[in-house]
């Protein structure tokens, strides 16, 4: 057996099953950057990604309803939107040993994309789209259980997201809310950075980086925070 088989066996085995459709797995570990091929259209992750994104979102809300019978929606909904994002989703995939299974152009390579959060992130969910496209829930939910289990468990209280807590402080203070304007945005069509400046009245604006929009404006307003609170 090739040392590239043995790997992607010990990816299985990390992920709880076997794949009839092995393609649906490579395709999953493939970056946008190595999956096109002329004539062929894409073979890279996207597709999956945008499928397991949902998946990944109805197994967590159904465990949240689990564990939390008696918490209402807004609760929920922050702990749910704190399960699902990046950092989340990285740190799975840094736990089942994705990155070295990663397929990647030369100059994603060279960038780092190995290690890159986002890319990450973006490929646990193609994993759990090609899980669900082989297997259904059934192929899926253990593995999604397994890991987010003990994320789930990290927090006793639900997150507070940055924008609402700025928002607080700052109405808490007697001042205007806080105002947002994107200020740049780099890096190819498929992964941009958007940066957003976040201002409130009697301090500096500060900027913040992220792979939405959203995410910018919530990396912002922490740093702002944290300047607050120092």
């Amino acid at each position: 057996m090739s040392l590239a088989s043995q790997q992607i066996l010990e990816l299985c085995d990390a992920l709880g099953h076997r794949f009839s459709n092995a393609d649906l797995l490579h395709q999953a570990l493939t970056h946008p950057s190595a999956g096109y091929r002329r004539g062929r259209g894409a073979a890279a992750y996207e597709r999956l990604e945008f499928l397991g994104d949902r998946v990944l979102g109805l197994i967590v809300a159904e465990m949240l309803l689990e564990r939390f019978p008696t918490e209402n929606e807004g609760a929920l909904a922050r702990r749910h939107a704190a399960l699902v994002r990046r950092e989340a989703l990285a740190r799975v995939a840094e736990t089942i040993g994705l990155p070295i299974h990663l397929v990647l152009s030369k100059g994603e390579e060279d960038g780092g994309g190995r290690r890159n959060p986002a890319t990450l992130a973006d490929a646990c969910e193609a994993v759990i789209g090609a899980l669900y496209c082989d297997g259904g829930l059934g192929a899926c939910a253990p593995f999604v259980r397994s890991h987010w289990e003990g994320l789930m468990a990290e927090s006793a209280r639900p997150p507070q997201d940055a924008k609402t807590a700025l928002q607080e402080w700052a109405q808490g203070c007697g001042k205007p809310l806080p105002s947002y304007e994107m200020v740049g945005m780099s890096g190819p069509a498929h992964d941009p950075t958007f940066e957003v400046a976040v201002s409130v009245d009697g301090y500096a604006p500060v900027v913040g980086q992220g792979t939405t929009k959203r995410a910018a404006e919530q990396a912002a307003a922490r740093t702002l925070l944290e300047t607050l609170r120092q």
